[in-house]
């Protein structure tokens, strides 16, 4: 199993999903995209049997404003066109959601710190999430969100923002993170403290959610990769 993900951003890594698949002798390449220089490529899909598409800063709505984003976007219809499993996190949910012809807009809130989802019927359903309760704790960072894609389902649903997550054939997008552990959003919160003004929240607040909701979310992240492993096997 050869697993493909892409990070968009230096700090914005996928935390504990990466650490699953070490765990799980899994082989993964960690592609830093938003390093790419002029002459580098994307490596070929072909090579690899899943990918995750990771987030950013950078609202989906702006690929065309980044050299990196422009070429990743490309990318992206070449991954939908395998067939294979596509898992995009946050802004990279939103940019395959777009690849697929759908919106992406303003959140009805901006969402900052810890929250609960809740899975549809079809959510309920699908296998990526198979073996999850009806309703979970999330950890988000976001201002955007994703409409779903023609032809796709909507997969979970939230409070202020209602699409939590989609799926499209071979491709699954979610705004949440189940891959935050308190270190990484410490990490976060130094890196964006201006967002943390904007929701009305200190960094202690974000943590101490965060901690909360830490042991569910680590047991989740790696029941959401065995799944997104089990897409593969289908």
């Amino acid at each position: 199993m050869r697993v493909l993900i892409v990070q968009n951003d230096e700090t914005e890594s996928l935390g504990l999903y990466e650490r699953y698949f070490k765990e799980s002798m899994v082989s993964q390449t960690v592609f830093h995209a938003y390093d790419l220089e002029p002459d580098d490529d994307f490596p070929p899909a072909e090579f690899y049997d899943a990918f995750i598409v990771g987030p950013t800063p950078i609202s989906a709505n702006d690929v065309d404003d980044h050299d990196f984003l422009r070429r990743e976007w490309e990318f992206l219809g070449a991954l939908i066109e395998s067939g294979k499993p596509v898992l995009g996190i946050c802004c990279g949910g939103q940019m395959l959601a777009r690849r697929l012809g759908a919106k992406v807009t303003r959140s009805p809130e901006k969402e900052v710190g810890g929250y609960e989802v809740r899975l549809t019927e079809e959510g309920l359903e699908d296998p990526l999430f198979s073996g999850f309760p009806e309703e979970f704790p999330v950890f988000h960072w976001h201002s955007d969100m994703f409409e779903v894609p023609p032809g796709g389902s909507l997969l979970a649903v939230g409070e202020p923002c209602p699409i939590q997550a989609f799926g499209w054939g071979n491709v699954r997008g979610v705004i949440f993170h189940l891959e935050i552990d308190r270190r990484e959003a410490g990490r976060w919160a130094k890196a964006y403290p201006a967002e943390l003004e904007a929701v009305g929240k200190t960094r202690e607040k974000v943590l101490d959610e965060c901690r909360e909701r830490e042991p569910e979310m680590r047991k989740l992240a790696y029941m959401l990769m065995d799944n997104f492993l089990g897409l593969v096997e289908e």
